[in-house]
């Protein structure tokens, strides 16, 4: 029994084996992908790029001598005019140096009072044959002497007011207190920077973006709208490109003017966009971009064979969802956009024929 049953094992096996070498290997199924026709087409939209709203003039508050800060009448976020005593540090000092130098003027001014009677005597002498001309001169020398060091102690009196003066920060404009780096009690270095006073009036939409975002020419206004209510657009014109580039961000700083009339807060968050100069490019989506020695390319199918073969490009730019490509790639050509991972040079795929058109 065993023995019939390994028979009829065998006998199956045998003609399995004939059955499939009749019928052949089965031919793959070509693999299915998106395409779409290269063609130039217009573009004018840039991509979107954000940042913040910032005054138009913004100018860093310091004291001009230094001194132990006793006073702060000024937060960040609080609106001043101009004059506004901001801070103020201890007076003490500047109030001994202003004694001084007004005991100084004093004593100066008394000795130009002597200078001149003394010159007045020796002129009315001097008429009157009785002084010689040599005592006159001695006189007149004593009173420039006496009026010159008088003009030396007012300056030095108007100093010592000025820095009087200086112990008291001022706001230079009317506008809003941005940032505060000082507090009650520390001691203020002149020129420290104590607060930072944003200017009413027009403010700028401040990007920091890469350079090639800015290397085709603008046309005309571009929009800018806040990043919490992308909705509400307000047309804003480019007024400063940065010439150089920013050594630790890689970045030029865009200024984009927006009127002080529209209603964008200091400081928020906004989206830009710009129009382009238009011209005729071929623009393909992100997803038909591959690598082919470790350069930009795209896979090709040829329509008559339906052969894919892949094709080194130069990109022109990047844009939000696509690239621009500057070569490598003709118009009416066929471009895999759809299922560029596994394909193989030579492979044959398929692919909806309407979708070339």
């Amino acid at each position: 029994m065993r023995t019939i049953l390994i028979a009829t094992a065998i006998v199956c096996a045998i003609s399995l084996g004939s059955c499939s070498d009749e019928s052949g290997p089965a031919e793959p199924t070509p693999r299915q992908v998106g395409v779409v026709v290269a063609k130039p087409e217009p573009l004018v939209q840039g991509g979107a790029i954000t940042g913040e709203v910032r005054a138009r003039v913004q100018t860093d508050l310091s004291f001009r001598v230094s001194g132990k800060i006793i006073e702060r009448l000024a937060e960040v976020g609080q609106s001043v005019k101009a004059g506004q005593l901001l801070a103020r540090i201890d007076p003490e000092e500047q109030k001994a140096d202003l004694d001084v130098a007004a005991a100084n003027l004093q004593s100066a001014e008394a000795q130009q009072t002597q200078a001149q009677l003394a010159f007045d005597r020796q002129q009315s002498l001097f008429r009157t044959q009785v002084t010689t001309r040599a005592a006159l001169d001695q006189a007149q020398e004593a009173l420039l002497t006496a009026q010159a060091s008088t003009k030396s102690a007012q300056a030095l009196f108007e100093t010592a007011q000025d820095s009087l003066s200086y112990t008291e920060l001022k706001a230079d404009a009317d506008g809003v207190i941005t940032a505060r780096n000082a507090e009650v009690g520390q001691v203020a270095q002149a020129a420290q920077v104590v607060f930072t006073l944003a200017h009413d009036g027009d403010r700028d939409a401040v990007f920091e973006v890469v350079e090639s975002a800015f290397l085709r020419p603008i046309d005309g206004d571009g929009t800018v709208a806040l990043l919490s209510d992308p909705t509400q657009k307000i047309t804003a014109k480019v007024r400063e490109i940065s010439p150089t580039i920013d050594s630790s961000t890689g970045t030029i700083k865009v200024k984009v003017a927006i009127s002080s009339d529209a209603p964008i807060p200091l400081g928020a968050p906004v989206v830009g966009r710009f129009n382009y100069l238009s011209q005729d490019v071929i623009q393909l989506p992100w997803s038909a971009m591959t690598s082919k020695d470790g350069k930009p390319a795209i896979w090709i199918v040829d329509p008559t064979s339906s052969v894919v073969s892949a094709r080194t490009i130069e990109v022109a730019d990047y844009e939000t969802g696509s690239f621009v490509v500057k070569s490598g790639v003709s118009a009416g050509e066929v471009v895999v956009t759809d299922g560029t991972k596994f394909l193989r040079p030579g492979e044959i795929v398929s692919y909806v024929k309407e979708a070339s058109k």
